[in-house]
C-alpha cells in the first residue's frame, strides 16, 4: 500500500466537499465522498475516477480519487437523492436515497458503508431510525442485502451491479448534510442466529414447538408425564409446568394474551390455552384431527391439521370456542402463519397444491408450491414469506411477496428443515438432521448461510423473542434447548 501524501493513512476518508457558496439542493443532494476498500493511492486531482447521475448543479471542493483493490479499474456512479417530507405547519427535504452503479464483481462478498456529515466536525449525522448514522450494504455475490444494523428503518433493490437504498423514515435534512462517504471493507455477518450456546432443559421430553409472547418463551412437548410444558424468561433458565393433558402437543402460539397449544391426539381436548405460560386450560375441539401448527392473526386464531375429510382447518376468535373451515384440499398440513393480511398453510403432501391462502381464516384457496417438497414450516419477514422443506435436491427452500406465487430458492445443504422464524432482520431456520450445520440464516430469505448447531440434536423448532433465537429439539442429554443472541 502506498500514499501521495505523508499525511494519510489507511482509514482517511476521501472526500469531495461541496462549496461553501453553493449548497443547494433539488432532486439530488449536492455531496459525495467516495471510498472503496483495499489498496488505494492519493492524488490532488479532482474526483476523475468517481461518475455523478446528476439531477442538478454540483460544485465541489478539493476531490480526491481512489484506485481501488475493490473496483480496478470501473468508475462507480453514484447518486444521493433528496425527497420532499411533509409536516405540520410545511416539511422539508431530506437525504432519502442513494444508488451505486456500475460494481463489478471484484467488490463480491464486500460490505458497502454509507455516512452523512455536517459543514464541520467528523462525527457522522444522524440518518435513519432517529439515531443510526451508518447505512450498511452486504454484496452478497452481486445481490446486494441491508447489512449489520441496517435491517429495519432502510429498504434496498438490487440491479445488475448497482443498488439502490431508501431511508423509510430519513432524518437528515438536505440543508444539514455537506458530505457523504461510501466506504467499503470485509462483511460483517450479523451476530444473530450464527453462534449458538446449548441450554438445560428441564426435562428431557420431546419438545415439539416453541412461542414468545408476554415476555415468556413457551415450550411444549409430545411426552412426558404432566410436564409437557416449560418457560423461560430469558431462554436461558426453564421451569417445567404441568400441561392440561399429556396429549402429543406440537403447535403454539401466542395471540391477543394468550398463548394457545394443539395437539395430535387426545379424546376432544386436543387444544390448550394459557394467559401466562403457566397454568394451562384444555379446550374442546370441534374434530379431532391431528392438530400441528396454530397461529394467530387478524383477530383470530387459525389451526391447521395433517388428517380429516375436508375440515383441515379450525379457527377461534378466543382460543376457547373453535369452529371447523373447509380446507382447500386434504393435504398434510403442518404450518400456518399470519402476516400482510393473509393467512398463509403449507403442506408435506399434494399435487401441485402444497399451499393455501385465506384473507379471513374460513375460506381458504389452493395455491402452487414452487416444488412438490414436504413443506415443514412458514414465516413472514422483511416483506416476504419463507418456507422451508424437509425433502427436495438444492430447492429446500421457497418465498413468496404474498403467499401465492412462490419461487424456489437455493438451500445451502439438503438437511431436514423442520422450523422458520424471523427476528431482528434475520431468518433463522433449525433441521433435524445434519453434521453441525442444523442451522441457517438468511437477512432477505433468498441468499442463505448455514451455522453451527450448539449440538447435533433433532431441533424441532425455534423461535424469537427479546432479542434471542431459541430452539427446541426432541432429542438430545439435558441439552434440548440451544440459544442466539
Amino acid at each position: 500500500m502506498s500514499f501521495s501524501h505523508d499525511d494519510y493513512y489507511s482509514d482517511d476518508p476521501i472526500e469531495v466537499e461541496l462549496s461553501s457558496i453553493k449548497k443547494k439542493i433539488s432532486s439530488t443532494l449536492a455531496f459525495i465522498l467516495l471510498l472503496i476498500g483495499g489498496t488505494y493511492f492519493v492524488q490532488t486531482t479532482l474526483a476523475a475516477n468517481i461518475t455523478l447521475n446528476l439531477g442538478a448543479p454540483l460544485e465541489f471542493g478539493q476531490g480526491i480519487t481512489a484506485t481501488t483493490a475493490c473496483s480496478g479499474a470501473n468508475v462507480l456512479s453514484v447518486t444521493p437523492n433528496s425527497s420532499f417530507v411533509n409536516s405540520s405547519g410545511g416539511g422539508a427535504h431530506y437525504f432519502s436515497s442513494v444508488t451505486v452503479s456500475n460494481i463489478p464483481s471484484t467488490c463480491y462478498g464486500k460490505d458497502f458503508t454509507i455516512n452523512a456529515y455536517g459543514n464541520s466536525g467528523n462525527s457522522p449525522l444522524a440518518i435513519f431510525n432517529s439515531t443510526s448514522t451508518d447505512a450498511v450494504i452486504y454484496n452478497n455475490a452481486g445481490t446486494f442485502e441491508l447489512g449489520v444494523g441496517t435491517i429495519t428503518g432502510a429498504t434496498i433493490s438490487s440491479g445488475s451491479g448497482s443498488f439502490t437504498i431508501t431511508f423509510t423514515s430519513p432524518v437528515a435534512t438536505t440543508g444539514s448534510v455537506a458530505r457523504m462517504t461510501l466506504q467499503s471493507g470485509a462483511h460483517t455477518q450479523s451476530a444473530y442466529g450464527v453462534s449458538w450456546t446449548s441450554r438445560t432443559s428441564v426435562n428431557d421430553n420431546g419438545w415439539d414447538g416453541v412461542a414468545y409472547g408476554n415476555g415468556t418463551f413457551v415450550a411444549i412437548a409430545n411426552s412426558g408425564t404432566g410436564n409437557r410444558v416449560m418457560t423461560s424468561p430469558d431462554g436461558i433458565t426453564w421451569t417445567s409446568r404441568t400441561s392440561a393433558a399429556d396429549n402429543g402437543w406440537y403447535g403454539v402460539t401466542f395471540g391477543n394474551g394468550l398463548f394457545v397449544a394443539v395437539s395430535y391426539n387426545g379424546t376432544g381436548n386436543r387444544v390448550m390455552t394459557s394467559p401466562d405460560g403457566i397454568t394451562w386450560t384444555a379446550r374442546s375441539n370441534p374434530v379431532d384431527n391431528e392438530w400441528i401448527g396454530v397461529t394467530y392473526g387478524n383477530g383470530l386464531f387459525v389451526a391447521v391439521a395433517s388428517t380429516g375429510t375436508g375440515n383441515r382447518v379450525m379457527t377461534s376468535p378466543d382460543g376457547i370456542t373453535w369452529t371447523s373451515r373447509t380446507s382447500a384440499a386434504d393435504n398434510v398440513w403442518v404450518g400456518v402463519t399470519y402476516a400482510n393480511g393473509i393467512f398463509v398453510a403449507v403442506a408435506s403432501s399434494g399435487t401441485g397444491n402444497r399451499v393455501m391462502t385465506s384473507t379471513n381464516g374460513i375460506i381458504w384457496t389452493s395455491r402452487t408450491a414452487a416444488a412438490d417438497n414436504d413443506w415443514s414450516s412458514v414465516v413472514y419477514g422483511n416483506g416476504i414469506f419463507v418456507a422451508v422443506s424437509s425433502n427436495g435436491t438444492g430447492n429446500r427452500i421457497m418465498t413468496s411477496p404474498d403467499g401465492i406465487t412462490w419461487t424456489s430458492r437455493t438451500s445451502p445443504a439438503d438437511n431436514f428443515w423442520n422450523s422458520v422464524t424471523f427476528g431482528n432482520g434475520t431468518f433463522v431456520a433449525v433441521s433435524r438432521d445434519g453434521a453441525g450445520n442444523r442451522v441457517m440464516t438468511s437477512t432477505n430469505g433468498i441468499n442463505w448461510t448455514l451455522q453451527n448447531s450448539a449440538a447435533n440434536n433433532t431441533w424441532n423448532a425455534v423461535t424469537f423473542g427479546n432479542g434471542t433465537f431459541v430452539a427446541v429439539s426432541y432429542t438430545g442429554s439435558g441439552n434440548r434447548v440451544m440459544t442466539s443472541n
